[in-house]
């Protein structure tokens, strides 16, 4: 049976103070160092074989302990990226909203396309579903990790399970450094096994 277990990164500055961080490549905080630290020894007695990152540098130093603690080499994959908020990234919500609030409005309701040259979910997600599925393929079985984002991880766990738009609403979001872990049944396909687990 094939599992896949999705990371999302250790909290960063711009996590804390709830800014959109999309593609701008912010660094982990001395916060999330710890909590990467943390969750890495959790991980490692799970027995990953094969870890894949983002290429952004709060992923890659988030899978860098995991590889330290486990000695696996740690790949990149440009298609692991948060989704693309163009003028958003580095704004917080209430900027966001006083700048372009029926943009706003179409995000919090969920809409794929918002404008503006924001990635769409469904982008997101045929990306997210192409780089997981191609870090399985590419794996010898056992525990696969990617390590990724917030946005990335719930548009594409979403997608491999084969859910809704209005069944991924309902998932929560992953915590910093919390994971997400699939497994694949040949009769039912992928199957959530746990979620937001540290």
């Amino acid at each position: 049976m094939s599992r896949l277990l999705i990371w999302r990164h250790g909290e960063t500055s711009w996590n804390a103070s709830g800014r959109v961080q999309g593609h701008a490549d912010i660094d982990l905080s001395d916060v999330g160092r710890e909590q990467a630290a943390t969750a890495a020894t959790r991980l490692a007695a799970l027995g990953p074989t094969t870890i894949v990152s983002s290429d952004l540098r709060r992923a890659h130093d988030t899978a860098s302990v995991l590889a330290a603690v486990t000695g696996l080499p740690v790949s990149t994959d440009p298609r692991l990226k948060e989704r693309f908020y163009g003028p958003w990234q580095g704004l917080t919500m209430g900027e966001i909203a006083e700048r372009w609030p029926e943009e706003q409005a179409r995000w919090r309701a969920g809409e794929s396309s918002i404008g503006l040259g924001i990635e769409s979910l469904d982008d997101l997600a045929k990306r997210a579903v192409a780089a997981f599925t191609d870090a399985v393929s590419a794996a010898t079985g056992g525990l696969v990790v990617v390590v990724t984002h917030g946005g990335t991880a719930r548009q594409g766990c979403a997608a491999m399970l084969g859910w809704s738009d209005s069944a991924m609403r309902t998932l929560c979001g992953l915590a910093n450094c919390h994971w997400t872990e699939l497994r694949f049944d040949p009769a039912r396909g992928w199957r959530l096994w746990s979620h937001n687990t540290l």
